[in-house]
This record gives structure tokens, sequence and C-alpha cells, in this order.
């Protein structure tokens, strides 16, 4: 599909707002999801199992995009889920960041809310830190350590496998 004067298509269109929504559903299911409040301690443990195999389904399901995208045309395939799966992984990362700050007081400097932790989150893939929220216990220091790593591999992977289907589409033959 060839782009005339510059104006996205009617179909490209449909396709941008559509993961702008489920970006901000996204965005909407991590102030929905139940933290506060301390329960059982199986509560917990259930929470860093959920965590973790979200984080494992993430890098699994962007090794997977990565395979296709050898194979495949990269100008063919929709620029979705490696976008949609970093918006996870950061909403994951900031969920943990918040939990680590409500279930152990001191950890963190300066993260007291989920908009904190989010903020934290994005600065920490940013390579930002402005330095008013930060790790101040070992706990929160292994939760970044793991949260860089991720950032690092997966995250950075999925913004490689968008780019390069976004470059793919402007070459002459490209969608």
């Amino acid at each position: 599909m060839a782009f005339v004067s510059g104006r996205i298509p009617p179909r490209r269109r449909w396709e941008h707002a559509a993961l702008a929504g489920e970006v901000v559903l996204i965005g909407v299911l991590y102030y929905l999801v139940p933290l506060e409040g301390t329960g059982p301690a199986w509560q917990l443990w259930l929470r860093w199992a959920a965590l973790s195999v979200g984080l494992c389904l993430i890098a699994l399901l962007v090794v997977r995009a990565a395979r296709l995208q050898a194979r495949e045309d990269p100008a063919a395939l929709p620029l979705r889920p490696p976008i949609l799966l970093a918006a996870c992984g950061i909403a994951l990362f900031a969920l943990a960041d918040h939990g680590v700050a409500l279930t152990r007081p001191g950890e963190f400097t300066g993260l007291e809310t989920r908009t904190d932790a989010l903020y934290f989150a994005l600065s920490t893939l940013a390579t930002i830190g402005y330095g008013d929220i930060h790790a101040q216990g070992q706990w929160a220091r292994a939760l970044l350590i793991a949260q860089m790593l991720f950032n690092a591999g997966v995250i950075a992977a999925a913004v490689r496998l968008v780019a390069v289907r976004l470059r793919a589409r402007e070459l002459p033959g490209g969608d």
C-alpha cells in the first residue's frame, strides 16, 4: 500500500488508533491490579510467580516475533505485538517496583504511588535516572538489576523489531 502525499491510509490510521487504545488499556489495567493491603504470604508469592511467568512469557514472545521476522517480510508484519509486549513489560516492572515499595518500606526512596512506580520504570528504561526516586535497599536493587537486564535484552529487542518493520515499510516496494 503506497502512501499518497504523505497521508496515512485509513486502514493504517485505524490500526494506529487501535494500538493506542490497547496501550491505554494496559495502563488502565496497571492501575486496577490489586496490590495494596497485606494479605497472607501465599498472595505475595503468587504475585511474584505471576510477575515471573509474565516476564518469561514476554521474553518468549519477543524471541518468537524475532524468529518470524527473520523468515517473513518485515514490512508485512504488524507493529502491534512488539509494542504491546514492551508496554506489558514496563507495566509489570512498575507493578513489581510498587509492590516492593509497599511490602518492604525503605527499599525505595521517593516511590510512594503507582504513578511514581510507572515513572520510575520508564525513567529506568530510558536510562534517564533523575535521582528523585532511587533504590535504597537490597531487594529494590536486585529487582532493578533484573529490570535493567530485561530492558537491555527483551525491551530493546522489541524496539528493534518495530524499527526494522517501520524501515521496511518505508523502502520502495514496502507496504
